[in-house]
C-alpha cells in the first residue's frame, strides 16, 4: 500500500481570518466601511493620493501584527501530517504560515511586503510597522504594498490554477467564491477530486481525516 499522501488544496478568504479580528471586506462594520475602496485600493487611488493609501495599509500591517492565528488557521496547517497540503489564499495576512502552513500562494499579494511602484518584480520582507514616503527600491523608486489592488492584474493566478489542476481533495474555506478571477479556481479542480465548503463562523471545522 503506498505510504503517498494525497493532494489537497485549501483554498481561503477573508472569513478565515475574521476570528483573529482582520475585519473583512464585506462584513457589517468592516474596514471598508471606513475607507473608499476607489481611495485605498487601486492604482488610480496610488497617483492621486500616496498618504492616504499607505496610511491604510499602515493601519492594517499594524492590526495585523497584533492578530494571531486562529483555530481555523491550526486546523489547516494541521492536515499536513497527513496530507500534501498547498493553501492557495486571497487573504494578504501571514497568519496561515505563523500557524504553520509550509506552502502558501497568496492570489492578492502580501501585507508584510512591499514592491517597487516602477518594477513590481522587485519585491522585500518589510520588517517596519509603516512605509513611509521616501522609503526607495534600490532603483531609487518609491515602495508600495505588495498587495493586488483593484484593477490589477493577479500574477499568481496561473500557479494556482496549476495547483488545482493537481488536486485530489478540495477545501474551500471563509469565501463565498464571488471574487473573480480568484473564484474560478474551482473550475480546474478535477471533477472527481473530493470537495468541502466549510462555513468558518459556525466554529466546527470538519476536515477530511487521514484516509479520505
Amino acid at each position: 500500500m503506498s505510504d503517498k499522501k494525497k493532494k489537497l488544496l485549501v483554498f481561503s478568504g477573508a472569513g478565515v481570518s475574521a476570528e483573529s479580528g482582520l475585519k473583512t471586506f464585506r462584513d457589517q462594520g468592516g474596514l471598508w466601511e471606513d475607507y473608499d475602496i476607489s481611495e485605498v485600493a487601486t492604482p488610480q487611488a496610488w497617483q492621486a493620493n500616496r498618504d492616504l493609501v499607505l496610511k491604510f495599509y499602515n493601519m492594517r500591517r499594524k492590526q495585523l501584527l497584533n492578530a494571531k492565528p486562529n483555530a481555523a488557521h491550526k486546523a489547516i496547517a494541521e492536515l499536513e501530517n497527513y496530507f500534501d497540503v498547498e493553501v492557495v489564499t486571497q487573504n494578504i495576512d501571514d497568519l496561515h504560515e505563523r500557524a504553520g502552513s509550509t506552502k502558501v500562494t497568496h492570489l492578492h499579494g502580501e501585507l508584510r511586503k512591499v514592491q517597487s511602484e516602477r518594477y513590481p518584480d522587485l519585491v522585500y520582507d518589510f520588517e517596519k510597522e509603516e512605509i513611509e514616503i521616501g522609503d526607495l527600491c534600490e532603483k531609487g523608486h518609491q515602495l508600495r504594498p505588495h498587495v493586488v489592488w483593484f484593477g490589477e492584474a493577479v500574477p499568481m493566478m496561473e500557479k494556482a490554477y496549476e495547483i488545482a489542476s493537481n488536486a485530489e481533495l478540495f477545501i474551500v474555506v471563509g469565501t463565498s467564491l464571488n471574487v473573480y478571477p480568484a473564484a474560478g479556481i474551482i473550475n480546474f479542480v478535477p471533477k472527481n477530486a473530493k470537495c468541502w465548503l466549510i462555513d468558518p463562523k459556525s466554529n466546527e471545522y470538519q476536515l477530511p481525516k487521514k484516509g479520505s
